[in-house]
């Protein structure tokens, strides 16, 4: 599965599997920006990006520890 800028939710997913030690309320934009081009599955423009898509991946990575399993 190729993940692109549009794939908030599933990056936010990957990014909470790969990085479970972490509290997200102390996770930057710049690390989930960082976290994110390092995935595998990542394949899209870098220059694309900006804080609102950022922050997209942010809320749904918060969504899913709070209701997630």
């Amino acid at each position: 599965m190729t993940l692109t800028w549009d794939s908030t939710y599933a990056i936010a997913l990957e990014l909470r599997r790969q990085h479970t030690e972490i509290n997200i309320e102390e996770v930057s934009l710049q690390q989930i920006y960082q976290w994110t081009i390092q995935l595998n599955e990542f394949e899209d423009d870098l220059a694309l990006v900006n804080d609102d898509i950022l922050y997209a991946i942010y809320q749904d990575w918060f969504e899913e520890n709070i209701h997630g399993k």
